[in-house]
């Protein structure tokens, strides 16, 4: 069955794969970014958001299926915060209502398995507290120092797995029978991570923070198919999770231990039957 998607950052890597799958498989695509795309627009302000999402619903023809979140940047700068969460965050909750008239509305985000390493919690609470000059304010001091500039994109994608988490069981979302999910890529082969790949020294020391012993670095393929899926029809009931996508990074940076917290509680649940 075809549907209508629109998707942010599809002017390259990994959004513009996944325009390029959907399609070829039939589907209408709205692509939105900076520039290249069939929506051209700054998620980097409000204004620039609030502009995108109406030239968004006009080019889907105020009909949307699925609505999938790549627009992204990494660099160690304050506008980092603001396209990486509000672009984010405030373009889907534009297209919500309309999402919402679908019947099989989806919504899927691209995270980040930073969201795991170290961040800021000041900047994350603030992009949490949806305030975005607090937040760029923080950001622009992390930005004076080149050994905390990295916390900025780790924060980003921390803050939007937090996001999705919490809004995900909200009566907006849940119960408006939308799916709202992430995906958390470990180093994909894209024009952003190019530079990063290209240098022998660099490269290894990517590979240190993200180790990858499943197939080492990942074709934006291997992200667009699992995002198409978490925006079909077929996904029914996966809600809030951030699916680390990233060759076993994840597992080899926490262990595979993700059920302690909840054992460290039997002794409380013990007690209160006494």
């Amino acid at each position: 069955m075809a549907r209508t998607y629109i998707i942010t950052g599809a002017g390259s890597g990994i959004g513009k794969k996944t325009a390029e799958i959907l399609r070829e498989r039939g589907n209408t695509v709205v692509g939105v970014d900076l520039k290249g795309a069939d929506v051209e627009g700054d998620l980097g302000t409000p204004e620039g958001r609030q502009a995108a999402v109406k030239a968004s619903l006009e080019a889907a023809g105020g009909k949307v299926d699925a609505v999938i979140a790549c627009a992204g940047i990494s660099h160690p700068i304050p506008a980092t915060a603001a396209v990486n969460f509000f672009g984010m965050t405030e373009f889907l909750e534009g297209i919500r209502p309309v999402l919402a008239e679908s019947e099989a509305p989806r919504a899927a985000l691209i995270s980040s398995m930073s969201s795991l390493q170290p961040q800021s919690p000041e900047l994350t609470a603030a992009l949490l507290e949806n305030d975005e000059p607090k937040a760029l304010e923080i950001a622009a001091k992390l930005a004076e120092d080149p050994r905390l500039g990295s916390m900025i994109y780790a924060s980003s994608k921390r803050a939007i797995s937090r996001w999705v988490r919490a809004q995900s069981v909200t009566a907006d979302w849940a119960g408006a029978g939308i799916p709202l999910n992430a995906v958390g890529p470990g180093i994909v082969i894209t024009p952003m991570t190019a530079d990063l790949l290209a240098d022998e020294e660099t490269a290894k020391m990517v590979d240190a923070s993200v180790p990858m012993p499943l197939n080492s670095h990942q074709p934006a393929e291997s992200i667009a198919t699992l995002l198409i899926w978490l925006t079909s029809v077929e996904n029914t009931h996966c809600a809030g999770q951030t699916i680390y996508s990233d060759g076993g990074a994840d597992v080899v940076l926490r262990g595979e231990d993700a059920w302690s917290w909840a054992d460290e509680r039997v002794g409380e649940y013990f007690s209160k039957m006494r």
